[in-house]
């Protein structure tokens, strides 16, 4: 069979901005005097008795869960659920995500953030390979040196940021999602470019159908706050598909919701699905992950660990005077370089 040398270019991760170069934050509450000074603080430690609070108040909205036959639905029928929440709220419910590059710069294509050379099975970052493809293979973005895809990408909370950025380099982004309204959105945004993004629609569960890509032809594969609307017995077979696309060296970046975040523990009883897996009264689906479990989904797909981090926070309505405890995973995983005996 036959190998194409990859020409390797590592990029250098340059930080600029207000917030220093740590992950996830740097605001730290030391004095309890100033917890009304600011909206957020990182880095929280939880007392002993708030984890038993949080624990309790988890296992109490999860006693009644909904009747088995009527469980089906939310998975089978999912399309439907964000297809009505994309209509309704179009691209006003969330915001778009400008902290990405500060939390995961990997996404910078190299010629936007300085270019290294090396060889293959060095360094720690993704790199950019020239041409991965034979001649003949026609696909979108088939000529881009480095190349991201976002798995549900929703109405394009992270993907405009991306393409702002990218726009004008050697970079490609790829976005999908399974509700074809979200798609059609993004599509007719006004700052969408088919020359720098292809959207289209996926679900993501369902391996069959082929990306508009070759596998192991991504340098990077966003998955932010989609995996938790997967249903748990799904998301090992997503990640190793998604794992196949990725090129070796190429990195995973995962952020999603944590145990006990305060959105689970506001859940009601009677909208538990099964243990740490909830359903809104909009009908989707959002499940609660520790450390550990997002450790064994990654590992078990054959991607290595770089990062895997419990993003603890605490956000403060200044108004209300009232404190609420955020927690969210935040993670990266390199597909293994080949061995040089392999290239």
């Amino acid at each position: 069979m036959r190998r194409f040398v990859k020409l390797v270019v590592c990029a250098v991760r340059l930080y600029s901005g207000g917030r220093p170069p740590v992950p996830l934050g740097g605001r730290i509450l030391t004095d309890p005097d100033d917890i009304f000074q600011h909206n957020m603080w990182d880095h929280v430690q939880w007392t002993e008795e708030e984890r038993e609070k949080a624990q309790q108040k988890a296992e109490e909205n999860s006693k009644e869960k909904i009747p088995v036959e009527e469980q089906s639905k939310y998975d089978r029928e999912a399309h439907k659920y964000w297809d009505r929440f994309y209509e309704m709220h179009q691209s006003k419910f969330f915001r778009n995500r400008n902290w990405l590059f500060t939390e995961f710069p990997e996404l910078l294509p190299p010629d936007a953030a300085g270019t290294c050379t090396g060889s293959l099975g060095t360094g720690s970052g993704p790199c950019g390979s020239r041409t991965l493809t034979s001649e003949t293979d026609t696909f979108p973005g088939q000529h881009a040196a480095f190349r991201i895809l976002e798995v549900g990408c929703g109405v394009g909370n992270s993907v405009f940021p991306i393409i702002s950025t990218i726009r004008g380099s050697e970079a490609f982004l790829y976005c999908c999602d399974f509700s074809s309204r979200a798609v059609e959105l993004i599509q007719e945004h006004p700052d969408y470019e088919p020359a720098v993004c292809h959207a289209f629609v996926r679900d993501i569960c369902d391996p069959a159908p082929p990306f508009p890509f070759p596998p192991e032809s991504l340098d990077i594969i966003l998955v932010v706050f989609v995996l938790s609307a997967i249903h748990p017995a799904r998301a090992q077979g997503v990640l190793k598909s998604l794992a196949g696309q990725l090129k070796h060296g190429g990195i995973m970046l995962f952020r999603d919701y944590g145990r006990y975040d305060l959105s689970q523990l506001r859940f009601k009883k009677g909208q538990c699905l099964s243990e740490n897996f909830y359903t809104r009264q909009d009908g989707t689906c959002v499940y609660f992950f520790t450390k550990d479990e997002v450790h064994q989904l990654f590992s078990n797909a054959g991607l290595e660990e770089l990062q895997n981090l419990e993003d603890r926070r605490l956000q403060v309505n200044r108004g209300k005077k009232v404190v609420m405890h955020r927690v969210w995973m935040q993670s990266k995983y390199r597909k293994p370089y080949l061995s040089p005996a392999s290239v």
